[in-house]
């Protein structure tokens, strides 16, 4: 899955990439992550512990087995559950179009916010947001809004023990922590793919982890 050779430079990402590092590093509740050639950062209290708990309650209404887009990952490989979102509803939207107007990203190039939950075991190995072009599902995402370029990911609630997120090529791992957004660039400063994006939801170990997701295209994925 994480295996394939990254298509080259392009300017459209490269672009997205620059406009929103650029926002991002001026505003002042943002924080850079310092990683080495990676475009990360971080925002502690981006939602209030009201709107943590009441993602979590639609996350647990809504929860469902954890699909996967890929043509060689085992069934182990993702073992949470997950909950797409209704970006229209009075609870959801809000949320939203919050992370898009972060970014500056218009929202119709975000996907459905996906919930996740993950309770004591369950993981989601290493992997990249971007998509492998070469694997046979690419042709489906082209068509639908293309690349995928920044991730932006909120936890919902501490746990008690494991559940990081960890980037094991960059060299850095976050520990949950409830109302933190984290953004990345999945792309590299020329817009081709970063393989040092490749990360993990680790084994929660004690306790149950709810985070948020959201994705964003190089294209409009909305219609």
């Amino acid at each position: 899955m994480f295996a394939r050779k990254p298509n080259g430079a392009n300017p459209l990402r490269r672009s997205i990439g620059e406009s929103v590092a650029a926002r991002l590093e001026a505003n002042p509740a943002v924080t850079s992550a310092g990683v080495p050639n990676v475009q990360a950062y971080y925002q502690l209290d981006f939602i209030d512990p009201a709107t943590c708990a009441r993602l979590i309650g639609i996350i647990d209404a809504g929860r469902r087995p954890s699909t996967l887009l890929s043509d060689r990952a085992g069934s182990d490989f993702r073992t949470s559950e997950s909950c797409d979102m209704d970006r229209f509803s009075p609870d959801i939207r809000p949320i939203d179009e919050a992370i898009a107007a972060l970014l500056g990203i218009d929202p119709r190039h975000g996907e459905t916010m996906q919930g996740q939950r993950y309770a004591p075991g369950q993981q989601f190995k290493a992997h990249h947001d971007y998509f492998h072009e070469g694997e046979s599902y690419w042709g489906a995402m082209k068509a639908s809004g293309g690349q995928r370029t920044w991730t932006a990911m909120i936890y919902l609630n501490d746990v008690e023990e494991g559940g990081a997120t960890w980037f094991p090529q960059a060299g850095f791992q976050v520990p949950p922590r409830a109302g933190m957004l984290l953004a990345w660039n999945n792309m590299n400063p020329d817009g081709s793919p970063n393989l040092l994006t490749l990360h993990e939801g680790t084994a929660v170990v004690r306790g149950t982890k709810y985070v948020v997701t959201k994705w964003f295209r190089e294209k409009p994925w909305m219609k």
